[in-house]
């Protein structure tokens, strides 16, 4: 399976829980399934059917910290500003929240279509991931052949809810899973498992009946007791997720 697997990294990002709106901004530990839709159209420099395109990814990030920020909440108001005879539109005050960051964050992103590979080398727009003041740079830009094993390792990845059944390593979350333009930005939403601990195949709970499993893997990742890292392929549209690539069988 030939893939295009792209390395950005950053100083900071935060990707926040969409149904927090005031007082605090939490952020989930790794980018929703929306914010990789979003970053790929940023260097492809349009939308892009989502349809038969498949994404995996790998994300990291050394600490995460707090920051202090406010924004200005308005309402539309009548009369005049004060000392003038200009008329008054708008009043409001300023609401403070407190917003979750990630320090050092690094996005090892894997595609389906390695013909995309210019695009990334040349990106439309300036590369963001989360805020769009969370700049991010491309450190590496290659195609590379997976492959299949019959064990691997899998961390810091977003897995399909399934796999909770295999393991208690992961934290299941909703997130979203696409916001579709062409109807005002509706949302839809998935269950997922975020997991950062290194959980090894090997190890999954199996039940009666189901066949071996086969798993695809990076080649070029650093091997771990015998076994590469394990990737599981997300989509944005369509009744196959879960399912995905996990298992293969």
């Amino acid at each position: 399976m030939r893939v295009l697997k792209i390395t950005a990294e950053g100083i900071v990002t935060s990707f926040r829980y969409p149904f927090f709106m005031q007082e605090v901004q939490p952020t989930f530990d790794m980018p929703p399934p929306t914010t990789i839709y979003g970053h790929i159209a940023s260097a492809l420099g349009e939308w892009f059917d989502p349809a038969g395109v498949r994404f995996a990814l790998h994300f990291t990030y050394k600490a995460k910290f707090e920051d202090l920020e406010h924004t200005h909440i308005l309402k539309p108001a009548g009369g005049k500003l004060p000392g003038t005879r200009l008329p008054k539109v708008l009043e409001g005050r300023i609401n403070p929240f407190r917003r979750q960051l990630l320090f050092a964050p690094k996005l090892t992103l894997y595609i389906n279509r390695p013909e995309w590979a210019d695009a990334f080398r040349h990106p439309r727009y300036a590369v963001v991931l989360g805020r769009s003041q969370d700049l991010f740079t491309y450190t590496d830009i290659r195609v590379i052949d997976l492959e299949q094993a019959d064990h691997a390792y899998f961390e810091h990845t977003l897995l399909p809810f399934d796999f909770a059944r295999r393991t208690a390593k992961g934290i299941t979350v909703q997130m979203p899973r696409f916001l579709d333009y062409h109807r005002n930005r509706f949302p839809t939403f998935a269950r997922y498992v975020v997991l950062r601990r290194r959980v090894h195949s090997r190890d999954f709970l199996r039940f009666q009946g189901e066949p071996p499993f086969t798993f695809w893997v990076d080649p070029t990742s650093p091997e771990v007791d015998g076994d590469r890292l394990g990737l599981v392929f997300h989509s944005w549209v369509g009744d196959d997720e879960p399912i995905s690539a996990f298992p293969m069988a």
